[in-house]
């Protein structure tokens, strides 16, 4: 491998003289070092090395050595001696790659470029103390490793074990707990193998082990310096220790420990990712320990794991149904090769995992928490809608297996049992919502195998088989439903039972079952009012409408105990009453829960009754204007008692909170009653220009004008009625216009103006004017423009508001642009 050619520095000037005479002969020598690194340099790589020289530069390195040690205050000479030597090794690698090319069967070109790197690496321990060289120690040593390297292949083994001896002498020098590089870590590991293997070699077993032992210091927690070490430590013993043997007890002794090394050594290639050398060594263990190889009991492990990291499914698949027969496998060792195999293989594995389960069950015993563990692992992380139902069906084969059952009998596995029964349940569970009602029975129902048959357990059978009813009823498999929910409600009635049934009814379209499972729920001792609401919802989804009346006015009944309740009483009432309005012929019992819900209003308050705030007023508007509906609608049809009936209602509808209002209002103070009474008239105003607008009358606006002439109308009464008056369907221009025009003026003289408000006028008469008049009245228009620009003129900043401003500025140039294009300038510039 060529080293990168370090830069070097500018020559420094000596420290020393340099007229002294040790000054010239350094120079003299580096200067003959570097004329010969030329000639090799220049010459041609497809003709051998002269023998001359290296042994020149050989020559010329021991006279510079013998002028070593170097002063230290000379660091120009030691950087020209670190270049001259990089420039040798650089060489030395263009000439090993030129002779691999070339693949020379002679030796004697190789033996030369070995000498010359040697002559670098001694050039280079020379300089061994340069200044500004990173890790001058660890290079020198790493030139004289890979010299050794050489020298070791070339099988002149004298003159590798010097070179690993002088790498060694170099970093002795080092404190090693110092190095963290994992390089340099590295190479102390490999240059004492390597000077082991050279040891051994030469025969010196003696020194051989000391090293490697030494090398134990050096595995810095590396799991590749462990293999390393390990991998020659059974290189030595399957050399020495087979030929020592004596006795057949004594070899098969050594080929045990060999085989388990070669175990040990796998695991780690397993861990390191390595799997092709995971096999290999498999292969080797099972072919080479003896007659019959070796069978111990991680192999078959090793090997699928291996397989699995390859992506080779099948020969993963071979090895995890070889485990069936290796009796020597632990419980726990197969359960986590079957994980490991799910992991990799995924929904494609588990009718191998069911195999393999079964094959096991039949040879050995297994314990129940195995069959836990497995069954968890098959139902786990399905992997979708369809990976999910694959792997649901094959735990269900396997929890219904007799032999499986039978491990969980007993008390001694009470614990597995409740676990196995948790496991099925809740991939019933998820199955169940994600609407995959028949994977999700099957999985119920193979969860009640794991239920025992006695008193203690009955709630939970009756639980599963309410769960299985539902299941079918998703499948709209009504009979098998049926026997669900009766064998249910023999092991626990309760409400939940007569629900269930309530829904089959349904679903049968059986209204007059559905109405008596009603009645069925109100006597259940755990009955709760919760279970009326949901059936008065199941029947409103399933357009049984007939079924959810009863269930409602059941509801309405609940309502005078005092009790509380889940919903409002008035939502329940516009419920009922929004169903029955979609019949024909209902209309003598909306007129009673219309009746009934005017009563109730009246006798528990308006706010407690229909709510407070904007959401009261909402619904007391609803049910006014259903009772005028259907009032209208009688009419209409000639039948005029019912209709008298609904608008008396109406008339109901709109006085029941000014009535409560004002019995409240008769316990206050008389200031209190003074401005309640004014709200109040305020209130029957509204609503009465509301009525007459919506017959159309043109009393409504003599309504507002008087209401404005008293003492009780404020500029925010007229106001809100301005406002009222210029939304919806019902817009009045002229009630709004006059309203909004009264009230303008007060707002301006208060002593601190609310200009919001003000803002809000002028914006709604200018919208007011420009549709209800059009073009017919610019004038008007303009002097609304005219009248926001006097207002503003002498206010602070910020006292309008700004997005008003905005607003009138652009709406005044948009009403500029027409006049202009047409040509009517005088028009443009008002």
């Amino acid at each position: 491998m060529r080293i990168a050619e370090i830069l070097t520095p500018e020559l420094r000037q000596p420290a020393h003289d340099p007229q002294s005479p040790s000054h010239h002969q350094h120079n003299h020598l580096l200067s003959q070092i570097e004329s010969k690194i030329k000639q090799i340099e220049i010459h041609p790589p497809t003709t051998p090395l002269p023998d001359s020289l290296p042994s020149d530069l050989r020559q010329l390195s021991t006279h510079l050595t013998q002028l070593a040690p170097f002063s230290t205050t000379n660091n120009s000479l030691k950087l020209h001696l670190w270049k001259l030597s990089y420039r040798l090794w650089n060489v030395c690698v263009d000439l090993f790659n030129a002779a691999a090319i070339r693949s020379l069967s002679s030796n004697c070109a190789p033996q030369n470029v070995a000498k010359l790197r040697h002559v670098a690496a001694d050039m280079l321990s020379l300089a061994v103390d340069v200044v500004e060289i990173p890790s001058p120690v660890i290079k020198s040593a790493s030139c004289y490793y890979k010299t050794g390297l050489v020298w070791h292949e070339l099988k002149i083994f004298d003159l590798a074990s010097t070179c690993f001896e002088r790498a060694t002498n170099l970093i002795s020098k080092l404190d090693i707990r110092k190095i963290s590089d994992a390089g340099e870590r590295k190479l102390l590991l490999d240059l004492n193998l390597t000077r082991s293997r050279t040891a051994w070699e030469i025969s010196d077993k003696n020194l051989a082990i000391t090293l490697l032992n030494r090398s134990k210091t050096l595995l810095f927690g590396s799991s590749v310096h462990f293999k390393a070490l390990a991998n020659q430590f059974l290189a030595f013993a399957k050399t020495k220790g087979l030929s020592i043997a004596r006795t057949r007890e004594e070899t098969v002794e050594i080929k045990e420990l060999k085989s388990k090394t070669l175990r040990f050594i796998s695991a780690v290639h397993l861990q390191n990712g390595e799997f092709e050398s995971v096999i290999k060594c498999v292969k080797v263990l099972r072919e080479n320990s003896g007659e019959s190889g070796d069978h111990h009991a991680s192999l078959p492990v090793l090997a699928m794991k291996a397989w699995l990291g390859l992506g080779r499914y099948s020969e993963a698949e071979k090895e995890l149904k070889g485990m069936v027969v290796n009796k020597g496998i632990p419980e726990g060792i197969w359960v986590s090769a079957v994980e490991t195999y799910f992991q990799a293989a995924g929904n494609a594995g588990v009718e191998t995992a069911k195999g393999v389960f079964l094959g096991l069950l039949g040879r050995c015993h297994l314990s129940a928490r195995a069959a836990v563990r497995l069954v968890h692992r098959v139902v786990g992380d399905g992997g979708g809608i369809a990976g999910s139902r694959i792997r649901a069906k094959v735990a269900a084969e396997l929890v219904s297996d007799e032999r499986v059952v039978s491990l969980f009998a007993g008390e001694a596995v009470v614990k597995e049992r409740t676990a196995m029964h948790a496991v099925l349940w809740n991939c019933g569970s998820d199955n169940f919502r994600l609407k995959e009602y028949q994977t999700s029975a099957e999985m119920f129902e193979k969860s009640m195998l794991y239920i025992p048959h006695d008193i203690e357990n009955r709630v939970l059978r009756a639980k599963g088989y309410r769960i299985l009813c539902l299941c079918y009823l998703g499948l709209t498999q009504l009979d098998r439903a049926q026997e669900y929910v009766n064998e249910a409600e023999k092991l626990d009635p309760n409400i939940v039972c007569a629900f269930l049934k309530f829904k089959i009814c349904l679903q049968k379209n059986d209204h007059g079952g559905a109405i008596n499972q009603i009645q069925t729920m109100i006597t259940c001792l755990d009955f709760t009012p919760d279970f009326l609401s949901l059936s008065a919802h199941e029947a409103v989804a399933s357009r049984a409408l007939p079924v959810a009346a009863p269930a409602l006015s059941n509801f309405l009944n609940l309502y005078t105990s005092g009790k509380p309740m889940p919903i409002g009483e008035v939502v329940v009432l516009r419920t009922l009453v929004t169903i029955l309005s979609q019949d024909l012929g209902k209309e003598a019992e909306v007129l009673k829960f219309l009746k009934k819900a005017h009563n109730r209003a009246s006798e528990i308050g308006a706010d407690c009754f229909f709510g407070k705030g904007e959401i009261g007023r909402r619904e007391q508007n609803w049910f006014a204007v259903t009772a005028w509906n259907f009032g209208t609608k009688c009419g209409k049809e000639k039948n005029y008692e019912l209709c008298a009936e609904f608008l008396r209602l109406v008339s109901g509808f709109c006085s029941v909170m000014i009535l409560t209002s004002l019995s409240v209002g008769t316990q206050l103070t008389d200031d209190k009653v003074t401005t309640i009474e004014a709200d109040i008239f305020f209130m029957y105003v509204l609503n009465a220009y509301d009525m007459h607008g919506r017959v159309n009358n043109l009393e409504s606006q003599h309504l507002v004008k008087s209401f404005a002439g008293t003492k009780a109308c404020s500029p925010q009464y007229l106001l809100q009625i301005g406002l009222h008056a210029s939304e919806g369907p019902r817009f009045n221009a002229e009630v709004a216009t006059f309203a909004l025009s009264e009230c303008l003026p007060d707002f301006l003289s208060s002593p601190s103006p609310d200009y919001q408000d003000v803002a809000l006028i002028v914006r709604r008469l200018i919208t007011i004017a420009s549709i209800h008049k059009g073009d017919t009245d610019d004038d008007a228009v303009l002097s609304m423009y005219k009248q926001a620009y006097r207002i503003m003129v002498g206010l602070k900043e910020g006292e309008y508001p700004t997005e008003e401003g905005t607003w009138l500025a652009m709406t005044a140039w948009n009403r500029a642009d027409l006049p202009v294009r047409m040509g009517e300038i005088d028009v443009a510039k008002k």
